[in-house]
C-alpha cells in the first residue's frame, strides 16, 4: 500500500460480494444496487477536493467510494457515486455545485428510488457544498452527513453558503446531520469544524476518531477507523428509515442462579415479608422495609449505564443523550423502536421537562457487552415494573429493550 497514492488505497471494510452487485453508470452517477429489486431510499456519496494534479483515476472508481457503495448496497439500499468538478480544484466550487444538483435530479427520478427518502453525504472538500442544502432543507432530505469536511473556503474563492452559518438556524434543527471528525484532522479545517460544533450544538450527531487522520476510511486499517464506518453507516441508514441491523434487538442470554431469583422475589415484594414479620415496638404501624438494590461488581458496561441512570434521576437531558451511540436504537415496552439520539431527545424531552425522571433500581445482572436491569418506573400511572436490557460498545449505549 505505501506505493500506491491515497486515494487508491483499500476502503478500511471488507466488503464481501461487492463483485456480485449490480452498478448502472449513468452519465456522471453510479448507481450500486441492491440484490432486491424493491423500492428502497438512497444515499448519495459526494468526494472531495481538489484532487492531485496526476489524478489518473476519478472519484467513482476510487476504493473508497465504491467500498461504502457496496455496503449500502449490501444492506438494501441503493447507494450512488457522483463525479463533479470540485476535483479540478476550488475555483470549480460553483459548478460542482451544479453538478451534485443535477445528481440529486437524476437520483430521486430513478424508478428504485423513494424519491422522498434520500441522504447526501459529503466528504472531505464536498463539504462546502453542504451549507446550501443545510439551508434549504427539501423535505425529501432525511439527513446529511459529513466526514471529515472542508467547511470554510480559502481567500480568493467564492463562497457559497457557509454550513457554520446555518447549522443552528431553527429552520435546520430537525434536519438529522451527521459529522465525523478526526482527531488529526488538518490543521486549516480543524478550527472551521470546531466552529460548526460550536453553532450546531445539538443540532448535531458526532463520531469522533480521535487518532484517525484526515481520510481515515482508506488510510487508517484500524478497529477505530472500521467501528467508526460502521456507526456513520447505521446512522445513515437508519435516517432512512430501514433498520442497520434488519434484525430485532436481541436480548442476551443470560443464567441467573436459584438463589439470585428467590432474592430478588423478596425486594420486589417487600410487603409480604412485613405483613409476617411485624415491627415489635409499634405492631399496628409496621416499619417499611429498607431494600438494597442488588448490583454486581462493577463493569465498564455497568458504568456507562450507571451514567445515564444518574443523568436522568438529575433531569439532564443532554448528559443523558451522550451517553446514547448516535446510531443508538432503544425499543420501548410497547414494540416501538427509536433510531438514534434525536428520536431519543424528541421522545424523552418532555418526560424531563415534566420531571418524571425517576426510577428505583431493584436488581442488576451484568455479561459482557449487556446490562439488565429490573427496576421500578414512577410516573403518571404510578409505579410501574420494567426490565430493561442495555448494550454498551465503546463506552456508549447502542442498544435498549425495555420490557413493561
Amino acid at each position: 500500500m505505501p506505493d500506491l497514492p491515497p486515494y487508491l488505497r483499500p476502503f478500511v471494510l471488507p466488503v464481501e460480494g461487492a463483485a456480485e452487485l449490480r452498478v448502472d453508470r449513468v452519465g456522471e452517477l453510479d448507481f450500486h444496487r441492491p440484490a432486491s429489486t424493491a423500492r428502497t431510499g438512497a444515499i448519495l456519496l459526494i468526494h472531495g477536493g481538489p484532487g492531485p494534479a496526476d489524478l489518473s483515476v476519478t472519484p467513482r472508481d476510487w476504493p473508497v467510494y465504491q467500498g461504502y457503495a457496496a455496503a449500502i448496497a449490501q444492506r438494501g439500499l441503493v447507494a450512488v457515486v457522483v463525479d463533479h468538478r470540485l476535483i479540478r480544484g476550488l475555483d470549480q466550487l460553483s459548478a460542482a455545485a451544479d453538478d451534485v444538483e443535477a445528481a440529486v435530479g437524476l437520483l430521486r427520478a430513478d424508478p428504485q428510488v423513494d424519491p422522498e427518502r434520500i441522504v447526501l453525504w459529503f466528504f472531505s472538500g464536498a463539504g462546502l457544498l453542504a451549507g446550501e442544502w443545510l439551508d434549504s432543507r427539501p423535505g425529501w432530505l432525511r439527513g446529511i452527513a459529513l466526514s471529515y469536511p472542508r467547511l470554510a473556503t480559502p481567500p480568493g474563492v467564492d463562497e457559497l453558503v457557509s454550513a457554520a452559518e446555518v447549522i443552528g438556524k431553527a429552520s435546520t434543527t430537525d434536519l438529522p446531520v451527521l459529522l465525523t471528525r478526526v482527531g488529526r484532522e488538518l490543521d486549516e479545517l480543524a478550527g472551521p469544524v470546531a466552529e460548526f460544533v460550536s453553532a450546531g450544538g445539538t443540532a448535531l450527531d458526532i463520531i469522533d476518531v480521535p487518532k484517525g487522520q484526515h481520510g481515515f476510511d482508506m488510510l487508517d486499517h484500524t478497529d477505530e477507523s472500521r467501528a467508526a464506518v460502521t456507526k456513520a453507516l447505521d446512522w445513515a441508514i437508519a435516517h432512512l428509515g430501514e433498520d442497520p441491523t434488519a434484525t430485532q434487538l436481541p436480548i442476551p442470554t443470560t443464567t441467573m442462579t436459584t438463589e439470585k431469583v428467590k432474592t430478588s422475589v423478596v425486594v420486589e415484594k417487600p410487603a409480604a415479608a412485613v405483613a409476617e414479620k411485624p415491627a415489635p415496638v409499634v405492631p399496628q404501624k409496621p416499619a417499611a422495609p429498607v431494600s438494597t438494590p442488588l448490583l454486581p461488581a462493577e463493569t465498564p458496561a455497568s458504568r456507562v449505564v450507571g451514567r445515564e441512570h444518574s443523568a436522568y434521576e438529575a433531569h439532564d437531558l443532554e448528559a443523558f443523550l451522550a451517553m446514547y451511540s448516535p446510531t443508538a436504537q432503544l425499543q420501548t415496552a410497547d414494540g416501538a423502536v427509536l433510531r438514534g439520539r434525536r428520536s431519543l431527545r424528541e421522545y424523552y424531552q418532555p418526560r424531563f421537562e415534566a420531571g418524571q425522571c425517576k426510577s428505583e433500581l431493584v436488581h442488576r445482572m451484568t455479561q459482557g457487552d449487556w446490562v439488565v436491569d429490573q427496576s421500578i418506573s414512577h410516573g403518571d400511572d404510578g409505579p410501574t415494573p420494567t426490565i430493561a436490557f442495555y448494550r454498551v460498545q465503546e463506552g456508549l449505549i447502542t442498544e435498549v429493550r425495555v420490557l413493561g
